[in-house]
């Protein structure tokens, strides 16, 4: 005879505990007697007691077993009141979200990382180096091109190397300070490196690079993936050296010429960043820019790329790649185009496939991303996902939100996730932003609107800064005049965006914001001045008119 004492999952209740004692106790051979307040079951069969058929038994009723070990410290015993297990596959934004909040709530957290570092797109390769890039690249196109008379304009060449040094140490001091050392410092979180599998509901194979294989049960899962770039199925491109993101954010070498497939916002960020690094850039778009939004704001940004030399091919597919002699050929609608380096930024697909989740019965939708509720919830009832990999908006800062939210609803709160207000920026220069709905959108949805446009001519910050690209779109309600969206083209815009997006947020009419005391003299009195469009010329003003 051997005895075993293994962490039973699932259990809710009492009379979770007297279910399990009961199926176990009806084989063959076995003696069990379950702890609920202990979480555990203490087993006596033959030797060589087949625990795979006891997990089998206890699935089909939403239990498992796990054997009481550590898995962080392969052997340490799991100390009692460690309360729930969460698995958490990913290590990003939403997964840190989640563990921060879920260890806090008492649980104990597995993260699963498959790649060499931990911190997810965001830190590593996608909002800091990008922003990092795109001020560097900003500083050295305002020294040639600022609009200060008496001050010398000049544009040196860029140590490319000295830049990227500086970037990489940034990043690798942010993954420390806001990722590694929450690890560090909490003893409730487990890193654990490998490539995660769901075996079926209950069960996460994790694949190490060694060729072991650890298994867990834990009593929730959260798929916190991510996404990576989708690659279009341009012929002739799998077989060519071309960028994604990552490599044009970390190349050693500025190219002569840059061509690039999409106009996503990662396209045109850094298309206008190479520009502005002294390389000649041409976007293939395939339809006109930011079809999403609204068609004033393509528009213009599209010219302000132009001015500053950004060759701008709109309605213009690639139809074939190629790469011979060290340099690109790329067969368009508009001819062959030519260049060093080709950067392909059409966008960003779910890291789903490879999980198994058709053994966990999740949900995905057509592009593969996990289908969820406002609760973050799947279709499987105990496992749960946030960020690009389900269907929420691909933004950081909804991912973190989401996985704040999953860990409560993980760990016996109630949080719903409300997107009704979500603010988005494109960093470009003038870079977009928006939030709630444009015209068109709000037509679409039955919502008679009315609307008003201030360029920022009409704005003393703008005129201060010698600086008056762009404009601030206000869009309210007809009849109540509540604001419902905004839209903006300036430079710094998503410094301005909040402000709409807290007007929003709290009903507030389009009289109540132009009466709102803002700053002067500062950008954001733009949607004062916006907002006072729709009952006075703002002409007319004086500078600082109330």
């Amino acid at each position: 005879m051997t005895s075993h004492t293994l962490r039973v999952t699932g259990m809710t209740c009492e009379h979770c505990a007297r279910t399990v004692e009961k199926t176990l106790n009806d084989l063959p051979g076995v003696r069990a007697s379950v702890a609920y307040d202990r979480g555990t079951a203490r087993i006596d069969g033959a030797d060589g007691l087949d625990l795979a058929a006891l997990r089998k038994v206890l699935a089909p009723h939403g239990y498992g077993l796990e054997t009481l070990v550590d898995d962080a410290t392969h052997g340490a015993a799991i100390p009692h009141g460690s309360g729930l297990h969460i698995a958490i596959i990913g290590s990003g934004g939403a997964a840190f979200a989640a563990a921060i909040r879920a260890t806090e709530a008492g649980a104990r957290v597995s993260m699963i990382e498959r790649g060499e570092v931990i911190g997810g797109t965001c830190v590593n390769v996608g909002c800091v180096p990008s922003k990092i890039t795109l001020r560097a690249a900003e500083i050295r196109h305002e020294r040639g091109h600022h609009p200060f008379e008496g001050i010398a304009r000049s544009e040196e060449p860029v140590d490319r190397r000295a830049l990227l040094a500086q970037l990489r140490g940034r990043v690798e001091a942010l993954r420390g300070a806001k990722y590694q050392k929450i690890i560090d410092d909490n003893p409730r979180i487990t890193l654990l490196r490998g490539d995660a599998r769901f075996e079926d509901a209950r069960t996460l194979a994790i694949a190490a690079r060694t060729g072991e294989v650890t298994r867990l049960t834990p009593d929730r899962i959260l798929i916190a993936t991510g996404a990576a770039p989708m690659i279009p199925p341009v012929p002739g491109l799998a077989d060519t050296p071309y960028w994604t993101s990552t490599e044009a954010l970390f190349a050693e070498e500025l190219p002569a010429r840059l061509a690039v497939i999409g106009s996503s916002f990662v396209a045109l960020e850094l298309a206008q960043a190479y520009r502005r690094l002294g390389v000649d850039v041409t976007v293939l778009a395939r339809s006109t820019l930011l079809t999403r939004e609204d068609p004033e704001l393509g528009a213009e940004l599209q010219q302000a790329l132009e001015v500053e030399g950004v060759r701008v091919l709109g309605e213009t597919e690639a139809h074939h790649a190629a790469y011979r002699e060290g340099r690109f050929i790329v067969d368009t609608d508009a001819g062959q185009i030519e260049a060093d380096r080709l950067l392909v930024a059409t966008g960003r697909r779910p890291n789903t496939e490879g999980l198994g989740l058709d053994s966990a019965g999740v949900e995905t939708n057509r592009a593969g991303a996990i289908v969820v509720d406002d609760h973050l919830r799947t279709s499987a009832a105990h496992i749960y996902a946030a960020g690009d990999c389900s269907t929420m908006p691909q933004l950081v800062y909804v991912a973190a939100a989401a996985g704040t939210r999953a860990a409560v609803n993980m760990t016996g709160g109630e949080a719903s996730l409300d997107l009704s207000v979500v603010p988005a920026v494109i960093f470009t220069d003038p870079s977009v932003a928006t939030v709630g709905l444009d015209e068109g959108q709000a037509r679409a949805a039955g919502i008679e609107t009315i609307a008003r446009r201030l360029d920022l001519e009409n704005v003393p910050r703008a005129l201060a800064n010698f600086d008056t690209r762009g404009f601030v779109k206000l869009v309210a309600e007809a009849g109540s005049n509540r604001l419902i969206g905004a839209q903006i083209l300036a430079h710094n815009a998503g410094e301005m965006i909040q402000t709409a997006a807290l007007a929003i947020r709290h009903r507030m009419t389009v009289q109540e914001l132009g009466d709102t005391l803002f700053p002067y003299l500062v950008m954001n009195e733009g949607i004062k001045l916006a907002a006072q469009t729709f009952t006075k010329d703002v002409k007319q003003l004086s500078c600082c008119a109330g």
